[in-house]
Protein backbone atom coordinates (compact mmCIF):
# COMPACT_ATOMS: atom_id res chain seq x y z
CA UNK A 1 0.00 0.00 0.00
CA UNK A 2 1.41 3.39 -0.94
CA UNK A 3 2.13 6.01 1.70
CA UNK A 4 -0.76 8.40 2.21
CA UNK A 5 -0.03 11.86 0.83
CA UNK A 6 0.00 14.80 3.24
CA UNK A 7 1.34 17.81 1.32
CA UNK A 8 -0.66 19.55 -1.38
CA UNK A 9 0.32 22.55 -3.51
CA UNK A 10 -2.40 24.99 -4.57
CA UNK A 11 -0.96 27.64 -6.83
CA UNK A 12 -2.02 30.18 -9.41
CA UNK A 13 -1.12 33.51 -10.99
CA UNK A 14 -1.51 36.76 -9.08
CA UNK A 15 -5.14 37.32 -7.96
CA UNK A 16 -6.14 33.81 -9.05
CA UNK A 17 -7.82 33.19 -5.70
CA UNK A 18 -5.49 30.48 -4.38
CA UNK A 19 -5.25 32.10 -0.91
CA UNK A 20 -9.02 32.55 -0.66
CA UNK A 21 -9.61 29.02 -1.93
CA UNK A 22 -7.13 27.60 0.61
CA UNK A 23 -8.71 29.57 3.47
CA UNK A 24 -12.22 28.37 2.61
CA UNK A 25 -11.03 24.80 2.04
CA UNK A 26 -9.26 24.66 5.42
CA UNK A 27 -12.40 26.06 7.09
CA UNK A 28 -14.45 23.24 5.55
CA UNK A 29 -12.05 20.35 6.17
CA UNK A 30 -10.54 20.26 9.65
CA UNK A 31 -7.85 17.73 8.70
CA UNK A 32 -6.33 20.30 6.30
CA UNK A 33 -4.12 23.22 7.35
CA UNK A 34 -2.41 26.03 5.49
CA UNK A 35 1.37 26.16 5.55
CA UNK A 36 2.46 29.49 7.04
CA UNK A 37 5.37 30.85 5.01
CA UNK A 38 8.23 33.06 6.14
CA UNK A 39 8.68 36.45 4.46
CA UNK A 40 10.81 39.57 4.62
CA UNK A 41 7.97 41.87 3.60
CA UNK A 42 6.32 44.17 6.10
CA UNK A 43 3.02 43.02 7.65
CA UNK A 44 -0.11 44.56 6.16
CA UNK A 45 -2.91 45.92 8.32
CA UNK A 46 -4.39 43.17 10.57
CA UNK A 47 -1.73 40.59 9.62
CA UNK A 48 -0.25 38.65 12.54
CA UNK A 49 3.12 36.96 12.92
CA UNK A 50 2.69 33.19 12.95
CA UNK A 51 -0.90 33.42 11.66
CA UNK A 52 -0.57 34.97 8.20
CA UNK A 53 3.22 34.75 7.80
CA UNK A 54 6.35 34.47 9.88
CA UNK A 55 7.59 38.03 9.41
CA UNK A 56 11.38 38.42 9.54
CA UNK A 57 13.97 41.00 8.56
CA UNK A 58 16.43 39.87 5.88
CA UNK A 59 19.24 39.04 8.31
CA UNK A 60 16.95 36.78 10.37
CA UNK A 61 15.49 35.21 7.21
CA UNK A 62 18.92 34.16 5.94
CA UNK A 63 20.03 33.01 9.39
CA UNK A 64 17.00 30.67 9.26
CA UNK A 65 17.96 29.56 5.73
CA UNK A 66 21.48 28.67 6.92
CA UNK A 67 20.09 26.93 10.01
CA UNK A 68 17.98 24.69 7.74
CA UNK A 69 14.67 26.11 8.98
CA UNK A 70 13.75 27.74 5.65
CA UNK A 71 14.06 24.84 3.23
CA UNK A 72 13.23 26.61 -0.05
CA UNK A 73 12.77 30.27 -0.86
CA UNK A 74 12.24 32.70 -3.69
CA UNK A 75 12.65 36.43 -4.29
CA UNK A 76 9.62 38.33 -5.56
CA UNK A 77 11.00 41.32 -7.40
CA UNK A 78 7.88 43.49 -7.63
CA UNK A 79 7.49 43.24 -3.84
CA UNK A 80 11.23 43.38 -3.11
CA UNK A 81 10.73 40.55 -0.62
CA UNK A 82 11.78 36.97 0.00
CA UNK A 83 9.25 34.20 0.71
CA UNK A 84 10.15 30.76 1.98
CA UNK A 85 8.92 27.48 3.44
CA UNK A 86 9.30 27.52 7.23
CA UNK A 87 10.14 23.94 8.16
CA UNK A 88 9.13 24.12 11.87
CA UNK A 89 5.57 25.04 10.82
CA UNK A 90 5.46 22.27 8.20
CA UNK A 91 6.91 19.63 10.55
CA UNK A 92 4.51 20.50 13.36
CA UNK A 93 1.44 20.17 11.11
CA UNK A 94 2.63 16.94 9.50
CA UNK A 95 3.34 15.46 12.96
CA UNK A 96 -0.29 16.16 13.90
CA UNK A 97 -1.39 14.10 10.87
CA UNK A 98 -2.78 17.11 9.02
CA UNK A 99 -2.84 17.53 5.26
CA UNK A 100 -0.79 20.68 4.60
CA UNK A 101 -1.62 23.07 1.75
CA UNK A 102 1.25 25.18 0.42
CA UNK A 103 0.50 28.22 -1.76
CA UNK A 104 3.70 28.57 -3.75
CA UNK A 105 5.19 29.31 -7.15
CA UNK A 106 6.30 26.69 -9.73
CA UNK A 107 9.77 26.47 -8.13
CA UNK A 108 8.22 25.72 -4.73
CA UNK A 109 5.74 23.28 -6.31
CA UNK A 110 8.66 21.34 -7.82
CA UNK A 111 10.40 21.27 -4.43
CA UNK A 112 7.33 19.87 -2.63
CA UNK A 113 6.74 17.30 -5.36
CA UNK A 114 10.34 16.07 -5.18
CA UNK A 115 10.78 16.12 -1.39
CA UNK A 116 7.26 15.47 -0.04
CA UNK A 117 5.48 13.65 -2.87
CA UNK A 118 3.01 16.53 -3.14
CA UNK A 119 0.27 16.72 -5.73
CA UNK A 120 0.42 20.13 -7.43
CA UNK A 121 -2.71 21.96 -8.59
CA UNK A 122 -2.81 25.23 -10.54
CA UNK A 123 -5.98 27.34 -10.22
CA UNK A 124 -6.74 29.02 -13.51
CA UNK A 125 -8.95 32.12 -13.62
CA UNK A 126 -11.39 32.49 -16.49
CA UNK A 127 -9.48 35.35 -18.16
CA UNK A 128 -6.82 38.04 -17.70
CA UNK A 129 -9.67 40.55 -17.40
CA UNK A 130 -10.83 38.74 -14.25
CA UNK A 131 -7.31 39.02 -12.82
CA UNK A 132 -7.18 42.73 -13.65
CA UNK A 133 -10.56 43.30 -12.01
CA UNK A 134 -9.47 41.41 -8.86
CA UNK A 135 -6.17 43.33 -8.68
CA UNK A 136 -7.93 46.70 -8.91
CA UNK A 137 -10.61 45.72 -6.38
CA UNK A 138 -8.00 44.39 -3.94
CA UNK A 139 -5.82 47.51 -4.18
CA UNK A 140 -7.55 50.62 -5.62
CA UNK A 141 -4.23 52.53 -5.46
CA UNK A 142 -2.41 50.09 -7.77
CA UNK A 143 -0.83 51.80 -10.80
CA UNK A 144 -1.65 50.89 -14.41
CA UNK A 145 2.03 50.04 -14.91
CA UNK A 146 1.95 47.58 -11.99
CA UNK A 147 -1.28 46.00 -13.27
CA UNK A 148 0.25 45.49 -16.72
CA UNK A 149 3.42 44.00 -15.24
CA UNK A 150 1.38 41.52 -13.20
CA UNK A 151 -0.83 40.62 -16.16
CA UNK A 152 2.23 39.81 -18.31
CA UNK A 153 3.56 37.60 -15.51
CA UNK A 154 0.13 35.95 -15.03
CA UNK A 155 -0.16 35.23 -18.76
CA UNK A 156 3.25 33.51 -18.71
CA UNK A 157 2.34 31.46 -15.62
CA UNK A 158 -0.98 30.33 -17.15
CA UNK A 159 0.78 29.36 -20.40
CA UNK A 160 3.44 27.32 -18.54
CA UNK A 161 1.10 25.73 -15.95
CA UNK A 162 0.30 22.55 -17.84
CA UNK A 163 4.00 21.65 -17.99
CA UNK A 164 4.73 22.60 -14.37
CA UNK A 165 1.74 21.27 -12.41
CA UNK A 166 0.00 17.91 -12.13
CA UNK A 167 -3.48 19.41 -12.62
CA UNK A 168 -5.01 22.66 -13.86
CA UNK A 169 -8.43 23.50 -12.35
CA UNK A 170 -10.69 26.39 -13.41
CA UNK A 171 -11.40 28.83 -10.58
CA UNK A 172 -14.31 30.86 -11.91
CA UNK A 173 -15.99 33.66 -9.91
CA UNK A 174 -19.29 32.45 -8.46
CA UNK A 175 -18.43 28.76 -8.96
CA UNK A 176 -16.48 28.05 -5.78
CA UNK A 177 -18.41 24.82 -5.10
CA UNK A 178 -17.42 23.43 -8.50
CA UNK A 179 -13.75 24.29 -7.90
CA UNK A 180 -13.88 22.52 -4.52
CA UNK A 181 -15.60 19.50 -6.11
CA UNK A 182 -12.90 19.27 -8.81
CA UNK A 183 -10.10 19.53 -6.24
CA UNK A 184 -11.74 16.91 -3.97
CA UNK A 185 -11.98 14.47 -6.90
CA UNK A 186 -8.26 14.93 -7.58
CA UNK A 187 -7.32 14.48 -3.91
CA UNK A 188 -9.34 11.26 -3.56
CA UNK A 189 -7.72 9.89 -6.71
CA UNK A 190 -4.25 10.87 -5.44
CA UNK A 191 -4.66 9.18 -2.03
CA UNK A 192 -5.32 12.00 0.42
CA UNK A 193 -7.49 11.49 3.46
CA UNK A 194 -10.74 13.31 2.62
CA UNK A 195 -13.76 13.03 4.94
CA UNK A 196 -16.97 11.96 3.16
Amino acid sequence: MRKRKQVLVISGPTASGESTFTHEFVEGYENFAKLISATTREPRLNEEHGVHYYFMDRDTFFEEVHAGNIIEHTYVQNRDAYYGTYKPDLDEKLAKGLNVIANTDPKGAKFFKEHYGATTIFLKPKSLEVIEDRLRRRDPSITNEEVQKRLVQAEREIRDAEHQFDYVVWNTDGEFDKTVFDVIQILRKEGYNIPE
